[in-house]
């Protein structure tokens, strides 16, 4: 399927989860700091830090834990709940996908030709 699904949540009181936080929080896993894994979206730390601080009040528990730099340099880490909710939210984006192959499959049959310039159409 080249069709993407694109999962968003969407809690009460305007807090949501979707696929770029998520992989915000991938990125923080394999860079181990907040700074690395902004920089691999091209993001600004204060960007990457605000959108952190937003992830660890939306739960119960924070998601990441950040040490602060100094002489022995920082760092970030995902906590256990951190792990936990990228698993989850992973296999709930893989189940979708999943059981709605067949009318992805179906409306894809109606797409126009992409424009060689990347267009994609109307949205």
């Amino acid at each position: 399927m080249a069709t993407r699904i694109t999962l968003r949540l969407d809690f009460d009181a305007g807090r949501r989860l979707g696929p770029g936080k998520v992989a915000l929080l991938e990125a923080i896993r394999r860079h181990g700091s907040i700074a690395g894994a902004g920089r691999e979206f091209g993001m600004a730390y204060r960007r990457a830090w605000l959108l952190v601080d937003e992830l660890n009040r939306m739960f119960s528990q924070p998601l990441v834990l950040a040490r602060g730099g100094g002489r022995d340099g920082g760092g970030a880490a995902l906590t256990d709940l951190g792990a936990e909710i990228v698993t989850q939210y992973r296999r709930a984006e893989a189940k979708i996908e999943r059981q709605a192959a067949i009318e992805i499959r179906s409306i894809e049959q109606h797409l126009a030709p992409s424009g060689e310039d990347g267009s994609q159409g109307h949205g």
